[in-house]
């Protein structure tokens, strides 16, 4: 699969240029660890417990089906306990390793104190550690043994093991508040929607539950990516826009993927054009979701502004740099910011693809386009019937482009989410690609959008530091006020009940 089924979330996915899925949300692979640790995130030490929970295969059927180990993380140093109604925050587990989205969630862990919260980070099932049948040779062998990695089995998991977590802890009166970002994002709000019995109330980062069917437009993607480097500089925007040309003439050329290799530091020769230019893609998208106001290394090292940086290489490159060689000047920013890769590999893939091309080609189908006239990508249109063959022909399934909207909604969101949801925060930062496919204004007085100009991907989510601008101090205290409010209110019922049962004695 190209360039579509490798990019989403985070967060995506990348067939071909002609049938262009969608980007895939940012994942990186860890080794497995096991034990109490501490791990270290961009600035900060977090220290947790792993764990184990035993979780069924298939909650919707009584078949006798083999059970699987869901690993989490938690921390209680700062809960107040049961008996104060110490609150739980927990973390609904992205497509990828547990720890990682856990370390890059330093918000969470720095208002658990100013709460008295008990931290818990259950791992999406099919990824990390969590591995049905045994391991991830037999869970990823066929469309059998993948058919139970959906979002309504993980949605399940989470609170199946939420209330079991709160009967062991005697904390069945103890509220839960859910957080996410990108498909974590999408599961907190989805899971406030399916269980709000579980969880009361939900902050949903970076969080595109409406890149489905048609509800938004399928250009939306690929225009906020144009557009961050268009607000740069112009003239990189067209450099990047005229360079998908210049890379088929080469390729063209005799021993032109040679040199196209030799241009851009491959270990190996490329097989095609389209190996290049896929590369390109996912540079420019994850570029565009990481672009923060500080240096971080949330998707790979970069400095702060890291589009700004792309784009001043890619214009101050000398006078006579052909295209292609300004091109890899800017995108070597990404790349190999560090500057000690000596080759790229073309077929290492960082971020770990795992199940989320099996997600793609099954539920989460985010139709994607390029439009000529905004777009500094190709022009294409989303074509359907390429997108259902490339799954076939990869995993023998055919995708349900409308289950997502049939099973948890999107359509009419603001009609929907007014009459029956409540208590969720959609937080979005303009220069997220993502955000395009996001809520982006108050569905009630419950439902609440926090959007932020110049913010990126989930970065409310991200540890703190003295770098942060002033309008991210105040998004994040917003969403504190908020929960604060929630939990408020949450108690202030249970005591209503409580003088009332005393009464009633």
């Amino acid at each position: 699969m190209a360039s579509h089924l490798r990019l989403l979330l985070i967060i995506s996915f990348v067939f071909s240029t002609s049938s262009s899925p969608s980007p895939r949300f940012p994942r990186r692979n860890f080794q497995n660890r096991a034990g109490s640790q501490l791990f270290r995130g961009d600035r900060n030490s977090y220290q947790y417990e792993t764990k184990y929970f035993t979780q069924q295969l298939d909650h919707f059927s009584f078949a006798d089906l083999p059970k699987f180990s869901q690993r989490y993380l938690i921390n209680s140093d700062h809960w107040t306990g049961a008996s104060e109604l110490g609150p739980i925050f927990l973390y609904c587990g992205n497509e990828g390793d547990i720890e990682w989205f856990a370390t890059n969630s330093g918000f969470i862990w720095e208002i658990a104190p100013k709460f008295g919260a008990l931290l818990v980070f259950p791992e999406h099932r099919y990824y990390g550690e969590s591995m049905p049948y045994g391991s991830r040779e037999e869970a990823y062998k066929n469309a059998t043994t993948l058919s139970y990695l959906t979002t309504e089995q993980a949605l399940a998991d989470f609170a199946v093991f939420v209330t079991d977590l709160k009967r062991n802890f005697s904390a069945e009166a103890c509220p839960v508040v859910l957080f996410g970002g990108s498909y974590g994002g999408m599961l907190a709000a989805w899971m406030r929607l399916k269980y709000p019995h579980i969880a009361i109330g939900a902050l949903a980062s970076s969080a595109p539950i409406l890149e489905f069917e048609d509800i938004v437009p399928p250009q939306t993607f690929y225009d906020i990516v144009s557009n961050d480097f268009k607000r740069e500089s112009s003239s990189c925007f067209n450099t990047i826009k005229n360079s998908w040309d210049a890379i088929i003439a080469e390729g063209k050329k005799e021993n032109g993927l040679q040199q196209l290799a030799k241009t851009f530091h491959f270990c190996r020769t490329l097989n095609s054009t389209d190996d290049l230019s896929d590369w390109l893609d996912s540079a420019y998208s994850y570029l565009a979701m990481v672009d923060y106001p500080y240096p971080a290394d949330f998707m790979m090292p970069l400095p702060g502004h890291p589009i700004k940086e792309v784009c001043r290489k890619i214009d101050e490159a000398n006078s006579d740099a052909s295209i292609l060689e300004r091109i890899y000047a800017g995108v070597s920013v990404y790349y190999n910011y560090t500057g000690k890769v000596g080759c790229f590999e073309l077929d290492d893939d960082p971020h770990g693809l795992d199940g989320w091309n099996w997600q793609a080609c099954t539920e989460m189908v985010m139709p994607m386009s390029s439009s000529q006239e905004n777009s500094m990508f190709p022009t294409y249109d989303f074509n359907y019937s390429s997108y259902k063959e490339d799954c076939w022909n990869t995993f023998g399934v055919n995708p349900r482009p409308r289950w997502v909207t049939t099973e948890l909604g999107g359509h009419d969101i603001e009609t929907t989410l007014k009459s029956f949801g409540s208590n969720i925060i959609f937080s979005n930062g303009l220069l997220d690609p993502w955000s395009g496919g996001s809520v982006l204004k108050n569905l009630s007085s419950t439902i609440v959008a926090l959007v932020t100009k110049e913010g990126g991907h989930h970065l409310d989510l991200r540890p703190s530091t003295p770098e942060d601008p002033k309008w991210l101090l105040d998004q994040r205290e917003a969403e504190i006020g908020l929960i604060q409010g929630w939990i408020k209110t949450y108690r202030l019922e249970k005591e209503a009940q409580v003088s009332l049962l005393k009464r009633s004695w």
